[in-house]
């Protein structure tokens, strides 16, 4: 999916902080999307890059607001945003991260070896798990498994204050809601008005996998206006 975008603008595709190969952030203050949005913007000083299009999915989608909010972006498109729920989450037990830390070892002969394995461990976040290649499904997984962050962020951002308003945010706004998500729906009423929001139909919450080139779509008319 980044080379169709990378055939027409610069790409920069970031781990947050405690995903990927980006370590985690300490804990002191909580890692909460204001507080990964500050982190992107010092990767940003550092590339010697003000401000830019950002695009991001789920967690990802509200710490580009956030990120706007701070005035770096020239445009926001959020892919299935987080923090549009009426009050600050519950705290959640992790049980599936830990359980998929537990049984690592196993993940890479189990689901190369069975494909309804596979629609089982995908069906929460793909619309289509059929679409998912046995690899990526690893590292879908596994990714979900390593990640150093990723009880701390999800304990932050469930606990933090949910989005209310645009103050500060004078950047176009693109939110993309998926119709198979199962994760996030979009909220009956917009908290504050965007200048875009559409639906992706037949996608999941993670719809790279079901719709590559509408996702495409989308981010491009985001950035390009």
């Amino acid at each position: 999916m980044l080379a169709p975008l990378a055939a027409s603008h610069d790409v920069i595709a970031v781990d947050l902080p405690g995903f990927g190969g980006s370590p985690a952030l300490e804990e002191d203050p909580p890692p909460s999307p204001v507080v990964l949005a500050a982190s992107l913007g010092t990767l940003l000083d550092d590339l010697g890059l003000d401000q830019v299009h950002v695009a991001g999915n789920s967690l990802g989608g509200w710490v580009g607001l956030e990120l706007a909010r701070r005035r770096r972006a020239l445009s926001v498109c959020g892919i299935a945003p987080a923090g549009f729920w009426a009050n600050p989450l519950p705290p959640k037990p992790f049980v599936a991260h830990h359980v998929s830390r537990a049984l690592r070892p196993l993940v890479r002969p189990a689901l190369h070896g069975s494909a309804a394995l596979r629609r089982s461990a995908l069906t929460g976040v793909v619309g289509d798990p059929s679409k998912v290649p046995a690899a990526d499904a690893v590292r879908i997984v596994r990714a979900y498994a390593d990640g150093p962050g990723f009880v701390a962020v999800n304990k932050a951002m469930r606990a933090a204050e949910p989005l209310r308003s645009r103050e500060g945010i004078d950047a176009p706004i693109t939110l993309a809601w998926c119709e198979l998500d199962r994760l996030v729906r979009p909220p009956r009423t917009l908290p504050f008005p965007v200048e875009r929001e559409i639906e992706l139909p037949g996608c999941g919450h993670v719809p790279m996998w079901d719709d590559p080139d509408a996702i495409v779509g989308v981010i491009r008319a985001s950035a390009d206006g």
